[in-house]
């Protein structure tokens, strides 16, 4: 028997019509400031003013802006510091974090309420810039690569994330383990990891973008250069054209001024854009669990 077909109605055409739009026009002005960068970051400084914000591909395509940029011999070693702290301090949020979680969600922990508040105080009160550098300086951290992974260890925000995600699990399956004899450790790691790998993916991300986009510890704690993440190279790259004259109109102006910039903006943003895409199918699920703060 064929299924007949459902009859569209002027009205549900129209409506239809409205959500297309909406949703194409949200597209639209969410991705093109995306578009925008990418594409000025190809085009002279001249180009760039004079298109007044709008721009679709440029009318003369240079690699200027990008050749000045990786001619820096300190970008390298920005690179690679960046990549070390996500090395070192990853495994270290999210094992702190996962541990924090679980004594927050946990029912017979002796002063769990006081702990708990004394935590939570920490999210909305803060000793201030000054104290913390006194902290940095007196536990001699100061110029070091621990200044950049110590003060961000945890996030009290991503431990209540991670304890409603592990309040959410069936509390039978905590308590058949321990019957059969196991312990905290091995419940962390045997059920509780691997229920939680969309949150704890989640939290990958958020601490990855909270530690490659850093640039105010590094550029208050480190004074050796080639110590500094590639946040703070491009930072000076920003700075270093800032007062230029985007126009071009003169000689004496750089054609690359405006696309040193964009590309700076766009080598900073690239791996976080690559590294989304497999995350991705995690993230919905992980924010959806941990959403609710109790």
């Amino acid at each position: 028997m064929k299924k007949r077909k459902k009859r569209i109605t002027p009205s549900d055409f129209i409506l239809d019509a409205v959500i297309y739009f909406i949703l194409i026009f949200a597209f639209v002005i969410t991705l093109y400031p995306v578009w925008y960068v990418i594409v000025a970051s190809f085009a002279t400084a001249r180009e760039v003013t004079m298109s007044g914000g709008l721009m679709l591909w440029p009318k003369e395509f240079i690699l200027g802006g990008y050749q000045k940029v990786f001619q820096d011999p300190y970008l390298i070693s920005g690179f690679a510091n960046s990549v070390k702290v996500l090395i070192v301090s990853l495994p270290i949020n999210l094992i702190l974090t996962l541990f924090c979680g679980y004594f927050m969600a946990s029912t017979n922990m002796m002063l769990k309420k006081i702990i708990v508040y004394m935590m939570m105080f920490t999210m909305y009160f803060s000793g201030g810039m000054i104290p913390n550098y006194l902290n940095i300086r007196s536990l001699g951290l100061m110029d070091s690569f621990w200044a950049l992974v110590l003060p961000g260890a945890v996030s009290v925000y991503n431990c209540i994330i991670c304890k409603t995600a592990i309040e959410a699990i069936p509390s039978s399956l905590q308590e058949s383990a321990y019957i059969d004899g196991a312990n905290d450790l091995q419940v962390i790691w045997k059920i509780l990891i691997p229920l939680l790998k969309p949150t704890l993916a989640v939290l990958t991300l958020y601490y990855g973008v909270s530690h490659w986009n850093a640039w105010f510890n590094a550029s208050i704690y480190i004074r050796t250069k080639t110590k500094l993440p590639v946040q703070n190279i491009l930072r000076e790259f920003l700075l270093a054209n800032a007062d230029q004259n985007g126009g071009g109109i003169g000689d004496t102006f750089d054609p690359y001024s405006e696309a040193i910039k964009y590309a700076a903006i766009v080598i900073s943003t690239l791996p976080i854009m690559c590294i989304y895409p497999f995350l991705q199918k995690y993230f919905a699920k992980g924010v959806m669990i941990g959403a609710v703060k109790g």
